[in-house]
């Protein structure tokens, strides 16, 4: 965990310093630390800060409408995992899914990165009362639909609603992610030429004080697999890629964090600092596949990526 952070945390924090702070170390050969011991590390140096200039604030619809034209994260991953698949994705032949999980998802990022003036006037929240019965008409009803449909904008429901505030309010009280959250940039947009590709992202958040830079929210069903969730939805490449533009367009390579929360019970946050060395390998893969689609787009061969013979030899 970066020193700087750790600083700025338990100068702002009261801690009962009989409890340690996190633990160093694996098993036997952990180390706990306590605030008393950063206490004494700390300097009255002001951390210092990035210019946040590069970034490009635009509605989220008109970042998408330029996904024809420039290379995403989330596209380079779906090119990484299948070529084929990308391809008819592009082509329009695929469309995108999206579900309820989707919806609470995105409620969500907006109430915590963007405020609650934005998520009220993105979200609406309810729905018509059945006269006879003095109770909301279900989701799945056609009262239901229809009152939705007037509302211009997407509809969440009161339990929905309410995942959504929990999941905020275990954000806010988490002290490693309302310190990454103090100050930054929400949803911020870079777009620059890199690995030979126009490209693109929009990042939940960057904070311009050194040892936060970029911060990514996601939401889980539960945290105890979120390690493994983060390699299997290539969450890694994915702030990689992110890292690397704004390293073209800034000149600045900065740290990355993720930030986890989950959609249920008990509405457990998490943060994890992503070392380095893994994101320069997942940076380097990302690079790979970058040559690979080009090559599909000079010599028209979308492959799947399970043409040769496969062997299974070990339980």
């Amino acid at each position: 965990m970066c020193r700087g952070l750790l600083r700025r945390l338990i100068g702002g924090a009261r801690l009962d310093s009989a409890m340690s702070l996190l633990r160093l170390g694996p098993g036997s050969h952990h180390r706990d630390l306590y605030p008393e011991d950063i206490r004494m590390q700390s300097t009255t140096t002001t951390p210092t800060s990035i210019d946040l200039g590069f970034l490009i604030r635009e509605p989220a619809d008109v970042y998408h409408a330029k996904a024809k034209d420039f290379l995403a994260a989330h596209a380079l991953n779906e090119f990484r995992r299948c070529p084929l698949l990308y391809r008819k994705k592009e082509m329009g032949l695929v469309p995108e899914r999206d579900t309820a999980a989707y919806l609470v998802g995105r409620a969500a990022h907006t109430l915590i990165l963007e405020g609650r003036q934005r998520y009220e006037r993105e979200y609406a929240v309810g729905g018509p009362i059945n006269p006879k019965t003095g109770q909301p008409y279900g989701s799945q009803t056609k009262a239901f639909a229809e009152w939705a449909e007037r509302q211009g904008r997407p509809v969440l429901s009161d339990t929905q609603a309410a995942t959504v505030e929990q999941m905020a309010a275990a954000v806010r009280e988490h002290l490693f992610a309302r310190e990454l959250f103090a100050d930054g940039v929400a949803e911020g947009v870079v777009r620059c030429e890199y690995a030979g590709h126009r490209c693109q992202a929009r990042i939940d958040w960057i904070n311009p004080v050194e040892g936060r830079g970029i911060v990514d929210l996601k939401t889980a069903d539960e945290l105890d697999s979120f390690e493994m969730a983060i390699r299997a939805f290539n969450y890694l490449h994915q702030i990689a890629f992110y890292r690397a533009l704004v390293a073209e367009a800034s000149g600045h390579v900065l740290p990355v964090h993720i930030v986890a929360v989950e959609k249920r019970e008990p509405f457990r946050c998490g943060v994890w600092q992503v070392a380095p060395k893994v994101l320069d390998e997942a940076q380097r893969e990302c690079e790979e596949a970058m040559q690979d689609l080009r090559r599909c787009r000079e010599t028209g061969n979308w492959f799947t990526r399970f043409e040769s013979l496969r062997l299974i030899d070990r339980l």
